[in-house]
């Protein structure tokens, strides 16, 4: 099809012409003032657009929160998903399509994998912790400047809260009355002010309970395992014991502070001399 005419009068894949045309192309980049001043002749570490690579492509999705976290990877599969039907569409060597078959089958099951993860997740909805507000989370605003199309997006129940869409058929006019929505009510739902914080403060103490139930607590350091704060604790009590009973500190002022012996009794005690 156009798709796959296209390709083929690319640059790139003028490469499979043979040897020559390969040499080409690598003298064609060679001698591009781009190529010279923008890497030195080392290779260039940019997507198919020539955008650079950046740290965004491993954690630009992460929030924070696993329920967004495994629905962005559910979003990542689709998407690649498509990529590798797309690129079927390339090529006619039956292994070529057999290998991109192959990986986009399993795009397939990662995102099965990721929806079951999701659905493990009590209370998944609305992600995070905070509750929307009960007064504009079913308001549905007209914007449509021609025919008006109804359906399960705004009309009926909601799909997660269960709340009754209201239809707002002139936005207009609908904010100017409702002092720019500043005295909205909320209509269509069970939700109360009082019953989003009563809900927000009980997510607040799961989700602080599960981090500091995580994480020791105590003195932490980085970059000692704590292998190694064992060795020194028991370093340091071998090293108190080693005291010989009548060992004398110095203080700030030159006085002496007579050690403690196992019977407790000072050994010695008064200035320094």
């Amino acid at each position: 099809g156009d798709l796959k005419n296209a390709a083929e009068n690319s640059e790139i894949m003028q490469l499979l012409n043979g040897k020559g045309a390969k040499e080409q192309m690598i003298h064609q980049g060679m001698v591009a003032p781009q190529f010279l001043i923008g890497s030195a002749g080392g290779p260039c570490y940019t997507n198919s657009q020539g955008v650079p690579w950046t740290a965004a492509y491993i954690n630009g999705d992460a929030q924070g929160d696993l329920t967004s976290d495994l629905r962005s990877n559910v979003g990542a599969e689709t998407r690649a998903k498509l990529v590798y039907e797309y690129l079927l569409q390339f090529t006619d060597d039956p292994y070529v399509k057999d290998t991109l078959r192959f990986l986009m089958t399993r795009e397939v099951a990662h995102f099965q994998m990721f929806e079951a993860a999701l659905e493990t997740i009590p209370a998944n909805f609305p992600p995070g912790i905070l509750q929307s507000d009960p007064r504009y989370s079913n308001l549905y605003f007209n914007m449509s400047s021609g025919n008006d199309f109804r359906g399960p997006w705004n009309e009926g129940q909601s799909s997660r809260l269960g709340e009754t869409f209201q239809f707002i058929e002139d936005p207009i006019r609908h904010v100017m009355e409702t002092n720019s929505l500043l005295s909205q009510q909320a209509a269509g739902t069970d939700r109360t002010d009082a019953s989003v914080q009563k809900l927000d403060t009980q997510l607040s103490g799961m989700r602080s309970e599960e981090v500091n139930s995580a994480a020791p607590m105590g003195e932490q350091q980085w970059n000692k395992s704590p292998t190694e704060d064992a060795m020194m604790a028991k370093t340091k009590g071998r090293s108190r014991g080693s005291v010989e009973v009548g060992e004398m500190d110095e203080d700030m002022s030159g006085n002496t502070k007579g050690k403690k012996s196992s019977g407790g009794k000072s050994t010695s005690s008064g200035r320094k001399r």
